[in-house]
């Protein structure tokens, strides 16, 4: 009750805002000026287009510092963390300056006096891979000639984790060189997990077992070197190489648990190392063809080398070693022509990918699969009016082969977005398309790992992918001071990859995958972001409804949840103070109910000249931070496990950032790349 309370004063503050500032004069917009002095943000058939002001990029030192301030709808931004996550859980946030996908070294040698304005894409499309659930690319303003060095200090005060980079750029003439190397780490000794399990038996008994966390250690090094070498004529062309090799580390984690199992106490040890190595090399090229034509190439090469050591011995011991290697290549080719009546687009990407994981020990297992995947597209962009539109059709084709099983897939996916503004304020948006899911290769090896005493999980390499349709309405409203929308989201997934457990006749619960009859989600968002004071003081509000329904073969579950978010900004010259929270997000898929905790951030940030320092409290006054929870409402098994973390309740961390330019310049280039790096090594946990 207290949540409705909640949400329906929203919507009234959302509606009283909206019918108020309707009543305000509004300016025109001009699409083509950089140096805009009405609204900040312009609503296009995919997304917005936002334009930061000068406050807010001098109040920031990187690319993450720089979204905080934005307040993007559904957008989380964990300065700390140096991480972007959707709260809505539709998928993840592609990162992109130019138009090329970046990382985490890129955004923080941003240097946010360089950007011009930044495409906020929510609703993607096939074009930008599979997954992706929103784009963000920071359009910047290219160096003629100098340097920039730089280092970006993130550290712990109340435990034992940091986040370090050190850069540095030279530019001369058309060439630019960059060298970076960033090293993390982390020792928590706060996660707690505390599980309790109802087994229904063959017998037609049930079986409990309580498995509740007295200690653990969570540890992990990470290392990157990353080399890049650009040459560009803004007018002309775009060459990119990048160079980058990731190394991780997990020496020794642990969970020390007390398993209560009817009469029976004891206690039971969870251990995992692994190491992790992956070089890759990103080639890059754009070529202006005429003054309206282009083409774009890119190509990604991956190698991932894995090493796995994992046991637990509850009930019994159990133990194995995965080895792990992958291989894959991704390329594209997009042409592009602006027509006067539109712009027209045609593309094509292809993927190869080869993994081979061996298990050995208790698990016995080896799995080479070879993926393939083959996408075509043509779209056209254009305006008729005060009507503006996106069309395009295409076409995709899956090659997957593990051993004596294999699938051929091939979809049609036609994509349509159509926005009317009746007047120049107002905007009307309708977006439909269909595309595809893949399961994770893991799932679909054909190998069966043990999780405890009672349950196993194993892949199926008979899953195939499946068709997804979306449909999103949404109502916009633009003011210089004022920006809201009224969003409605609707998705089917027709046959998809739904969980299910297996009883065997030994009384063993094993979890998989099947292609099941359908899973749907409604979504329904209110969202408003405005100038209290212009300039000093913004606020943020969001508030959403997400529905889901799930249609398995033998069950049927279907749950609504709500949530919200709120983000402040003051600026008070070189001083700028932030507070963000959101409540969480919770799901419902196949037959897990999930919440991924909420997340309170308060922050204040001092910049002299080219330092920059930042003091940053999270989780503030809660000493036992619930990051997750999941309850399984399976006939066979009911479950709950909660994941509770000391050290991320009052976490206070110091970031220090410091950069120095020489001779630097700006000038326009423009830039495409579709492609990114190979994360998935395939391997079954």
């Amino acid at each position: 009750m207290d949540t409705m309370k909640r949400i329906n004063i929203l919507l009234v503050l959302f509606v009283y805002a909206l019918v108020g500032s309707a009543q305000n004069e509004t300016k025109t917009i001009e699409l083509g000026e950089v140096e805009i002095k009405a609204a900040k943000v312009i609503h296009k058939p995919d997304g917005q287009i936002i334009y930061p002001t000068e406050t807010q990029k001098n109040a920031s030192h990187s690319g993450y510092s720089i979204l905080q301030k934005l307040s993007l709808p559904n957008i989380r931004v964990d300065e700390v963390s140096q991480s972007l996550s959707a709260i809505d859980g539709r998928g993840s946030i592609q990162l992109r300056i130019n138009g090329i996908i970046v990382g985490r070294e890129e955004m923080l040698a941003l240097s946010p006096g360089s950007i011009s304005r930044i495409d906020f894409i929510d609703n993607p499309g096939v074009r930008y891979g599979e997954g992706i659930a929103y784009v963000i690319n920071i359009l910047t303003r290219r160096a003629d000639s100098g340097y920039t060095v730089g280092i970006d200090l993130t550290q712990a005060l109340t435990v034992k984790s940091g986040n370090d980079l050190i850069y540095g750029k030279w530019n001369a003439g058309n060439s630019e060189l960059s060298l970076s190397y960033n090293f993390g780490y982390k020792d928590f000794k706060g996660n707690r997990t505390h599980e309790t399990a109802h087994y229904l038996l063959t017998d037609g008994s049930t079986h409990t077992i309580e498995r509740n966390d007295l200690a653990s250690r969570s540890r992990n090094f990470n290392n990157g070197l990353q080399l890049k070498y650009n040459l560009a004529d803004s007018a002309d062309y775009v060459f990119q190489a990048s160079l980058k090799a990731d190394f991780s580390h997990i020496p020794n984690n642990y969970n020390r648990k007390r398993i209560i199992e009817e009469d029976e106490q004891y206690i039971a040890t969870q251990r995992e190392c692994n190491r992790s190595s992956s070089p890759v090399l990103d080639l890059y090229f754009f070529k202006q063809l005429t003054s309206r034509q282009s083409l774009t190439l890119n190509a990604v090469g991956t190698y991932i080398a894995t090493s796995l050591r994992s046991s637990y011995d509850e009930g019994a011991p159990y133990a194995y070693r995965v080895e792990g290697k992958t291989y894959s290549l991704m390329s594209e080719a997009i042409y592009e022509n602006r027509l006067k009546p539109f712009t027209f687009t045609a593309g094509a990407n292809y993927m190869q990918k080869y993994t081979k994981n061996k298990y050995t020990g208790d698990v016995n297992s080896v799995n080479p699969m070879h993926n393939r995947s083959v996408y075509a597209f043509a779209e056209i962009k254009g305006k008729l009016g005060p009507i503006r539109y996106v069309a395009g059709v295409g076409g995709s084709y899956l090659d997957y082969r593990q051993q004596a099983h294999d699938y051929q897939y091939w979809l049609f996916r036609p994509k349509a977005s159509v926005a009317y503004n009746p007047v120049q304020a107002v905007q009307l948006k309708y977006d439909f398309q269909i595309s595809e899911h893949v399961s994770r290769v893991a799932m679909i090896s054909n190998t069966s790992i043990r999780n405890n005493s009672m349950e196993w999980t194993l892949g199926n390499p008979d899953i195939r992918p499946n068709r997804e349709q979306a449909h999103t309405f949404q109502i916009s409203y633009t003011h210089p001071r004022f920006q809201s929308f009224v969003q409605a989201y609707g998705k089917r997934c027709h046959q998809p990859n739904m969980a299910t457990y297996i009883r065997t006749e030994d009384n063993r619960f094993v979890y998989t995958q099947l292609n099941q009859k359908e899973i749907d989600v409604l979504n329904l968002m209110l969202y408003a972001n405005g100038w209290i004071v212009p300039d000093k003081l913004s606020i943020a509000l969001s508030g959403t409804l997400f529905r889901c329904f799930n249609f398995g073969e033998d069950y049927t579950h279907c749950k609504t949840f709500y949530s919200g978010t709120a983000n402040v900004q003051a600026y008070l010259g070189k001083l700028t103070l932030s507070a963000f929270m959101d409540s969480g997000f919770r799901f419902l898929e196949g037959e897990t109910e999930g919440f991924n905790g909420s997340f309170v951030s308060l922050n204040a940030s001092y910049r002299y000249k080219n330092l920059n320092l930042s003091l940053a409290w999270q989780q503030p006054f809660r000493n036992r931070y619930k990051q997750f929870q999941s309850d399984v409402y399976n006939r066979y098994v009911r479950k709950t496990t909660a994941l509770h973390c000391r050290d991320l309740g009052n976490f206070v961390s110091l970031n220090i950032a410091w950069k120095f330019s020489h001779g630097r310049a700006y000038k326009d280039v423009r830039r495409n790349i579709e492609q990114k790096a190979d994360k998935d090594t395939g391997i079954l946990r």
